[in-house]
């Protein structure tokens, strides 16, 4: 089962969400039929025509959107002059659900990948009435557990990318606390060398842990792109990823009772190191998990595909 021929949107606009942003949308496949809607990564690293191909578009009315800052959404996260204090997880689940009263929408299929899967899980725990199904990879939680394992703890992993990770902060206390938190007050200076150096560093600590070749990432050569991204997961990951309290898409799992989901997990996904997407599943009986051998932390590797595919599939019949 591989993925569906490649389509262009019947659709697309520019949503008004307030606070001076305006986000980008567009619409693909049947108008018809099943709405699902398509979380991105990041934070901050935007949707691809990629995404469209994991739906039937015979089947589906397929949403996807840029969060906030990043993609073609306005203003964006890599100009200095851009509020981050308005772009939090509160304010991206609102935007969601503008954009699902504009469409015309009541209930929708919502897929998500890494990030994507911590909005998608809290958007269902905090609006269960609006989602009809969860399709989740590269799951994540949003939890300081899994910040500090993918900044700090897999520096044993990878050793001299480490090294020269910490060598982008000042010596002393910034390289003893919440490295993305460090790295963002980098990002937010006034200096724009500064700036550009903090999100180098950052985005070279990132290739490492997928892992690949140094600066071998294409979308991490795009200076704009590298600094909104940088910018913006750092935002995210130094302040908890703004959700209520630590591990809290985790504990409020139970929300999702009656909410039927599929988790697609690679094997070598490093975030499986902290047993979340286990803890997940058997807090939430009425998701299904898929490990796909061999993978990663990659919604287009091999396996991975095929099984997000089965998936959504398998819900179009519901």
């Amino acid at each position: 089962m591989g993925l569906y021929p490649e389509i262009e949107p019947y659709d697309h606009g520019m949503l008004d969400v307030g606070d001076g942003n305006r986000v980008y949308w567009e619409t693909c496949g049947n108008p018809r039929g099943k709405p699902a809607l398509v979380l991105h990564g990041g934070p901050g690293s935007g949707s691809t025509p990629y995404f469209r191909r994991l739906f039937d578009p015979a089947a589906y009315r397929i949403v996807l959107l840029d969060q906030r800052g990043c993609g073609r959404s306005t203003p964006h996260a890599s100009a200095y002059g851009t509020d981050m204090s308005v772009n939090t997880t509160a304010r991206l689940l609102a935007d969601l659900e503008l954009l699902r009263r504009r469409l015309g929408i009541g209930r929708w299929l919502v897929w998500g990948v890494s990030w994507g899967s911590v909005l998608g899980l809290r958007y269902a725990q905090t609006h269960p009435g609006a989602v009809s199904e969860l399709v989740l990879t590269g799951v994540a939680t949003g939890s300081d557990a899994e910040v500090e394992l993918l900044t700090r703890g897999l520096g044993k992993v990878f050793p001299e990318a480490f090294e020269r990770f910490l060598a982008g902060l000042p010596e002393g206390e910034a390289r003893d606390g919440n490295l993305a938190a460090a790295y963002n007050r980098l990002l937010e200076s006034p200096d724009p060398g500064v700036r550009k150096r903090a999100a180098r560093a950052w985005t070279d600590w990132e290739t490492a842990m997928i892992p690949a070749p140094p600066r071998s990432v294409q979308r991490f050569e795009d200076p704009v792109f590298r600094m909104g991204f940088a910018r913006t997961v750092t935002h995210y990951w130094g302040n908890g990823h703004f959700l209520d309290g630590e591990g809290a898409v985790l504990c409020d799992a139970h929300l999702l009772k009656g909410v039927p989901g599929t988790l697609v997990q690679g094997s070598l996904d490093f975030g499986n190191l902290l047993g979340t997407v286990w803890r997940l599943q058997h807090a939430w009986p009425d998701c299904e998990l898929v490990v796909v051998d061999e993978a990663g932390h990659d919604a287009g590797a091999p396996g991975v595909r095929e099984a997000l595919v089965a998936a959504t599939d398998g819900y179009a019949r519901r």
